[in-house]
């Protein structure tokens, strides 16, 4: 589970796809509605300390969500 950064609502991780040398991430809100929400490509970012969602915090360890 990711959290933005931007708005604080709660995304799960529906798919991860490389598209020549950049790998993508899509997200879909996690909520009652998000059979209906539209789901958001986010390019994801890697350094040494592993991968991250620009704009996006990992939640899946705390219980903040």
């Amino acid at each position: 589970m990711w959290r933005s950064d931007e708005s604080g609502s709660t995304f799960l991780v529906t798919k991860v796809y490389t598209e020549l040398f950049t790998q993508y991430a899509m997200l879909r809100p996690a909520s009652l509605s998000a059979l209906d929400a539209e789901t958001t490509r986010v390019r994801v970012a890697k350094s040494a300390a592993g991968v991250t969602l620009p704009g996006y915090t990992y939640t899946q360890d705390s219980q903040d969500f």
